[in-house]
C-alpha cells in the first residue's frame, strides 16, 4: 500500500518562469541591496549582470555535476559575486538576503491551479505528505509555502541547501525518508523532471515517480540519457494525481458514493 506522497517544489507544487523582464528586476534589486549595505560593484550594470551570471553558471555546473548543494553564505562570497571585490564581513550577513531575492525575482512564481485542493484531498484520504527541493536558499521553500497556505499540509521539508545534497543524488531523498519515518518502497515522489525527479527517488526504491511537466521541464532534460528511468505516470494537471493513486491504492480511496 503507497501512503507517503512527496512533492518537488518549482515546477510541481507551483508554476515557474523567467524571462528578460524577471532578469532586468534581479539585476536592479540585487544592486539596491548591495549598494543598501555599503557595497558598491562600480562597473555599468550590464558589466555586473554578466559577472553575475557567469558566477551562476560556474556554480550551476559544479553544483549539478557532483549532486551537491552548498549555503548560501558560501555560494554568494565564493560563486556568484567572486568577480568582485567585496569585504566579505559586510557580504556575509545578507547572502540569505540575496539568496531568497534571487529565488522569488529571477523566477516569477505562483501556486498551481488546483494544488490545495489536491493536498487537501490526499490529506483527507490519510497520506502523508512532504517536500523535497532543489533551492539555494535556506528559507525560501519554507516561506513560499506558507505565502501559499500550504506548509501545514507538509509533515516535513527537505532542502538541499540544508541538507548539502541535491536531487537527484540518493541522501536527499534518504534524509526525508527518515524525516517522515517512511519505507521507499510505501511513497510516491512527484516533480516536473526526469533528471532530478524521476531518477532520483527510482534509484532509492520509491515505488512510484509521477512527472507533471513544467516551463524549466525540457531545459533541465535536455542530458537525460533515452534508457534512463522514465516516469510511472504523467499527469497533466495535479487533481490528475488523487485520480490516479485512488486507481491503483485503492486502500486509501474514498469508499464509492462517499
Amino acid at each position: 500500500m503507497l501512503t507517503t506522497v512527496l512533492f518537488d517544489m518549482g515546477g510541481t507544487l507551483e508554476d515557474i518562469w523567467y524571462n528578460e523582464d524577471t532578469q532586468r528586476a534581479t539585476c536592479r534589486r540585487l544592486l539596491e541591496v548591495l549598494r543598501a549595505n555599503g557595497l558598491e560593484p562600480g562597473c555599468p550594470d550590464d558589466v555586473f549582470w554578466k559577472r553575475i551570471t557567469d558566477g551562476v553558471k560556474a556554480y550551476k555546473q559544479w553544483s549539478e555535476g557532483n549532486m551537491l548543494e552548498k549555503k548560501p553564505e558560501e555560494i554568494w562570497p565564493d560563486w556568484y559575486l567572486r568577480d568582485f571585490a567585496f569585504d566579505r564581513e559586510k557580504l556575509l550577513p545578507i547572502t540569505e538576503e540575496l539568496a531568497n531575492l534571487w529565488e522569488v525575482t529571477f523566477y516569477h512564481r505562483e501556486l498551481r491551479d488546483g494544488a490545495a485542493e489536491m493536498l487537501q484531498a490526499l490529506k483527507s484520504r490519510g497520506y502523508h505528505l512532504g517536500v523535497i527541493s532543489n533551492n539555494a536558499s535556506l528559507y525560501n521553500v519554507f516561506r513560499v509555502l506558507e505565502d501559499y497556505g500550504i506548509r501545514g499540509f507538509m509533515e516535513d521539508v527537505t532542502v538541499s541547501s540544508v541538507t548539502g545534497y541535491r536531487k537527484p543524488h540518493p541522501e536527499i531523498f534518504r534524509i526525508a525518508l527518515r524525516q517522515m519515518q517512511a519505507k521507499p518502497e510505501m511513497c510516491v515522489y512527484v516533480g516536473d523532471t526526469v533528471s532530478r525527479d524521476i531518477i532520483g527517488p527510482k534509484q532509492v526504491g520509491f515505488a512510484k515517480a509521477v512527472q507533471i511537466r513544467s516551463f524549466l521541464s525540457e531545459q533541465k532534460d535536455v542530458h537525460v540519457a533515452a534508457d534512463a528511468a522514465q516516469p510511472d505516470k504523467v499527469i497533466g494537471t495535479l487533481m490528475d494525481l488523487v485520480t490516479w493513486l485512488d486507481q491503483i491504492n485503492p486502500e486509501l480511496a474514498p469508499a464509492p458514493g462517499a
